[in-house]
């Protein structure tokens, strides 16, 4: 257990602050709350998430059941631990995402339910509402602010970062490197953050009481479903492999599906500046872009997050929703004269992706936007 009194390791960097309010802004809200006023549609997700949620935990539980009960050989236990771990990202994606911002219904209590779908997986609901609905979504791409930024010392994704020599390939290690993501985020990162108090040196409060219980009993009730329970009917290196193999597919699959939205060639990344050039919604649409828009497989998959613009613009609107804002937001950036970021294809996303890398582990790397 941390000392709650524990200082942070240095003094927390003041908050860079934006442009004026702009008339963009007002036009995407007005709009998007014309959309739904006319619609008569809920902004949350209903009944629709609902039942998206349980074909994914129908899905999960299943492989999960499978893998610890059924599966004798490695033919059956491989597909089985990636399907588990494609499960749990799609857990993810879709419930506690929008959990976490409060977009998964308006009751609560059902918010507050999917947002701990996070803690059962072996993260922390209480840390990723910090670093991701208050820092990311806030000041995405700034370097020294936005932690998803921070790869280092393995990948350099900001052109403000300091370059090694061996970034010059990180576009070739990157994706095995991913995979160990998310074991780094469930045994050291949350705790990092509880001990030093801030993230990417922006102060942050530690949890305390319920939450604490709830960031602890998360930690150990993921340690006892993906390692302590199969180690009781399994041999050990068999279960350690097929945990580390679904652990790998989860840092994959997370770790790929945030960078095109942000780390892909055109989008703007910005150093730690007093003042930002942009307002709050012109600095989401230089910095962020949506990917194959067309695939409906990917969007369910994805818990829509390839429309990550609407996302970032609307963040506590459902996913279910982000289709019909594409358009109000596309027609809207067309009339104000600014720029809609996006890549039909994840194909092209993936090709914006690692060729912003290659740029990037350049000694000299040329980001002009495209």
């Amino acid at each position: 257990m941390q000392n709650p009194t524990l200082k942070p390791t240095s003094s927390p960097k003041a908050r860079p602050k934006f442009a004026a309010r702009s008339a963009l802004r007002t036009a995407l809200e007005e709009r998007s709350k014309a959309y739904f006023a006319s619609s008569g549609r809920d902004s949350r997700g209903g009944g629709r998430i609902a039942r998206k949620a349980l074909v994914i935990l129908g899905w999960t539980v299943a492989s999960y059941l499978l893998l610890l009960l059924w599966a004798a050989s490695w033919w059956t236990a491989v597909p089985l631990a990636i399907s588990l771990g494609l499960g749990v990202a799609g857990v993810g994606f879709s419930i506690m995402h929008d959990g976490n911002h409060g977009a998964f219904s308006r009751r609560p209590w059902l918010n507050r339910l999917a947002s701990t779908a996070l803690d059962a997986i072996g993260g922390s609901s209480y840390v990723w509402r910090h670093k991701h609905n208050v820092i990311h979504h806030t000041y995405t791409n700034v370097d020294g602010v936005d932690d998803d930024l921070d790869a280092g010392p393995f990948l350099r994704l900001a052109p403000t970062q300091r370059r090694r020599w061996y970034h010059r390939f990180q576009h070739l290690y990157e994706v095995p490197l991913l995979g160990f993501l998310a074991l780094k985020w469930t045994l050291v990162d949350d705790w990092v953050t509880l001990a030093q108090g801030t993230v990417a040196e922006q102060r942050f409060t530690r949890p305390r009481g319920r939450e604490l219980v709830r960031l602890v009993g998360g930690k150990l009730l993921f340690l006892g479903w993906a390692l302590g329970l199969p180690l009781l009917l399994h041999p050990v290196l068999p279960v350690l492999g097929l945990f580390a193999l679904t652990a790998a597919v989860v840092g994959v699959t997370l770790g790929i599906v945030f960078q095109l939205a942000h780390v892909v060639e055109a989008t703007q990344i910005t150093g730690d500046e007093e003042r930002l050039a942009l307002p709050w919604a012109e600095h989401q649409l230089a910095t962020t872009a949506d990917f194959s828009p067309r695939s409906r497989l990917l969007s369910w998959y994805v818990g829509g997050l390839n429309f990550q613009v609407e996302h970032h613009l609307f963040p506590r609107v459902s996913h279910v929703h982000y289709r019909a804002l594409a358009g109000i937001v596309r027609e809207t950036c067309a009339e104000f004269g600014v720029r809609y970021l996006s890549n039909d294809t994840l194909w092209s996303a993936l090709r914006a992706h690692f060729r912003r890398l290659k740029q990037l582990g350049r000694a000299t790397p040329a980001l002009a936007p495209a």
